[in-house]
């Protein structure tokens, strides 16, 4: 059978598909613009995008496993509720979904209310289901590299909890072990969640350590301002999503992102080998330059 893929020409997606194809899974992935997709030969390219119910339809045919990925936007949920029925609808029961850590307590951040939404329907509907719950993405930390290295300044509103911040590959990998596990058993497998975090608890100050280390002099912490930090994504970015930054931001300050006991061995124990770092992913991202 094959496995169709959601959100494949992504940061996550494009290094799921990688991983599927490395194991030899048949792999589909849905596009809109199979121009622009860059995949192996033997990876079948289905144009259209999850509001479109025709192309979904015919994306899912022949399916029995789903990695399901939503981009955050402001109709990410219509787009998570509409791909879940059709997914019934197929008969589909096997499903990875990619959601984010904590969903059911950040329910005012609209992404985490959207993908808690999402597991409760997968849950409801009685979908076999991993929901992958990564935190924050260490690779968003490319989008604030000039910054650091201009204005000598740590910009993420952070905070002091800390936050466990995960690697792509590391959340990607972990997918593909997850969408072959389902694939591959004879019967469907009931619903597990799983917590997706880094090695490491990193707080504001200590981030601006490790570039402060990296680069050989001192970088500092912007503080714990995600007001001014809306302020400044907002000239780059739609109000509604920088203030939807905003409010993400303040609950790393106020709550951070923590793993459980045992989220982290229990990685280890699926991936086989240690985690990425978030050091080594910044001396990576210097060396580029």
């Amino acid at each position: 059978m094959t496995i169709l893929v959601t959100g494949a020409t992504g940061r996550v997606g494009s290094l799921v598909v990688k991983q599927l194809v490395k194991r030899g899974a048949a792999v589909r992935v849905l596009t809109r613009d199979p121009s622009k997709a860059v995949f192996p030969d033997n990876v079948e390219i289905a144009k259209g995008d999850l509001l479109d119910i025709d192309a979904v339809r015919t994306a899912l045919a022949g399916i029995r496993t789903l990695f399901l990925l939503n981009a955050v936007t402001g109709d990410e949920f219509t787009q998570a509720l509409i791909t879940l029925n059709l997914a019934r609808e197929a008969s589909i029961e096997r499903i990875v979904y990619l959601s984010v850590f904590e969903a059911d307590r950040a329910v005012n951040v609209p992404h985490f209310a959207v993908k808690y939404g999402a597991e409760r329907m997968l849950a409801d509907m009685g979908f076999g289901a991993t929901i992958l719950r990564p935190s924050y993405f260490i690779d968003n930390e490319v989008m604030i590299k000039d910054t650091i290295l201009t204005h000598s300044v740590y910009p993420m509103p952070i905070g002091s909890k800390g936050i466990a911040m995960v690697d792509a590959r590391d959340i990607a990998e972990i997918a593909a072990i997850e969408l072959i596990r389902r694939e591959s058993s004879p019967e469907k497998l009931p619903l597990t969640t799983i917590n997706l975090v880094g090695p490491d608890i990193l707080t504001g100050p200590a981030l601006a350590e490790i570039w402060s280390n990296l680069l050989g002099r001192t970088i500092i912490y912007g503080g714990d301002d995600p007001s001014g930090f809306e302020q400044q994504m907002a000239s780059v970015l739609p109000k509604w999503t920088a203030y939807e930054m905003r409010l993400m931001a303040e609950r790393y300050v106020s709550d951070g992102m923590i793993p459980q006991a045992g989220d982290v061995e229990r990685m280890i124990s699926l991936l086989g080998r240690p985690l990425h770092t978030y050091r080594d992913f910044a001396a990576g991202i210097l060396q580029v330059d």
